[in-house]
């Protein structure tokens, strides 16, 4: 398991690759229109596409001459189950928390 979350966070850890991630939510897509709205050239996407594939965050299947791009919904579900595990502490509110201190502790003279 922890490989497969490496190789998960590794692949996150790319911003093109998160946009690309967001652009397979919607629905699945053929590597020429994953490509367009990026500034790289197609072996470039390519390759970042050959990096979530894998990591297992999406499957590539080619359809005649197309080469189609999905997105795999459970691939983060480690990666999820993982970081909830953080989720058990309780945001610190740092206003609240200064009242606290404010009230509690004695004002220094000057």
């Amino acid at each position: 398991m922890t490989r497969d979350l490496d190789q998960a966070f590794a692949a996150l850890a790319d911003p093109t690759r998160r946009a690309i991630l967001t652009m397979l939510l919607e629905d699945d897509m053929a590597v020429t229109d994953v490509a367009e709205p990026f500034e790289m050239s197609l072996a470039a996407i390519s390759k970042h596409l050959g990096v979530l594939t894998a990591a297992g965050l999406i499957s590539q299947e080619k359809r005649g001459r197309v080469k189609w791009c999905k997105l795999e919904p459970d691939a983060l579900r480690a990666a999820s189950v993982w970081m909830q595990g953080f989720g058990q502490f309780e945001p610190v509110n740092l206003d609240a928390f200064e009242r606290f201190l404010a009230t509690e502790l004695p004002e220094e003279s000057a």
